[in-house]
């Protein structure tokens, strides 16, 4: 059974309709990379997962449950973590503070959180406004990891970092992959570094999943198309 799981998802901002019918699922343990353009659906998906958005048509399933009528707060307390787009770290709350203030009892804690990034352990006491816009990005995936989740989700987690962070986050994605079992879900515009982790991808286009397959499968016919510029 697959941990989560969207069949035929419509979904709307008011009268506008975002999503026609997206499909795809996670299983335990599994990296899917969730890929397309911008606008095309990616972020809308994310936000129907962690029900902060309803959807009209399809039906939302996490190991088993149906999601329809959950409130987000809820689809967190089920083990869905998720770094937004953006960071959005609590400013004026040091790096501690905001690991705590979400925290749930598990493996990840403080100390776990800090060895998978060292730097956090450094800036402990320093407000989140002082870090780099790398090391933000590093408390933002700290924080989704403090909610001890089954299933991490990844909104361009290294858009615009220099070259030495994304690094740094790619490989912490990739010891999560080889030690944790957790899922995850990774949106991100890099095929390389992608490929270094994903065993999957579904690829969105005009709300509509286009194609779907392994990762290793995924052939310049199928880039050029969907994700070329």
């Amino acid at each position: 059974m697959s941990l989560i799981e969207l069949k035929n998802i419509g979904a709307f901002y008011g009268p506008s309709q975002a999503l026609f019918d997206v499909s795809l699922e996670v299983d335990e343990g599994e990296v899917l990379a969730l890929m397309g353009r911008n606008g095309m659906g990616k972020t809308t998906s994310v936000k129907v997962m962690c029900r902060m958005l309803r959807h009209s048509s399809g039906a939302v399933t996490f190991d088993g449950r149906d999601m329809a009528d959950l409130p987000s707060y809820k689809a967190a307390r089920l083990g869905i973590g998720l770094v937004p787009e953006g960071r959005r770290c609590f400013a004026n709350l040091s790096v501690h503070e905001n690991l705590i203030a979400a925290a749930r009892k598990g493996a990840w804690d403080f100390g776990a959180v800090c060895a998978l990034f060292p730097r956090l352990a450094e800036r402990r006491d320093q407000a989140a406004a002082s870090l780099s816009g790398g090391e933000q990005q590093m408390l933002a995936i700290g924080r989704a990891l403090m909610t001890n989740p089954r299933l991490l989700i990844l909104d361009e987690a290294t858009e615009g970092l220099a070259p030495v962070i994304r690094q740094e986050i790619w490989e912490a994605l990739a010891k999560l992959k080889a030690e944790s079992g957790m899922a995850i879900i990774a949106i991100d515009k890099s095929l390389r570094e992608l490929g270094q982790v994903a065993d999957r991808a579904v690829i969105l286009e005009k709300g509509r999943t286009v194609w779907s397959g392994a990762f290793n499968d995924l052939g310049a016919e199928e880039t050029d198309r969907y994700l070329g510029v």
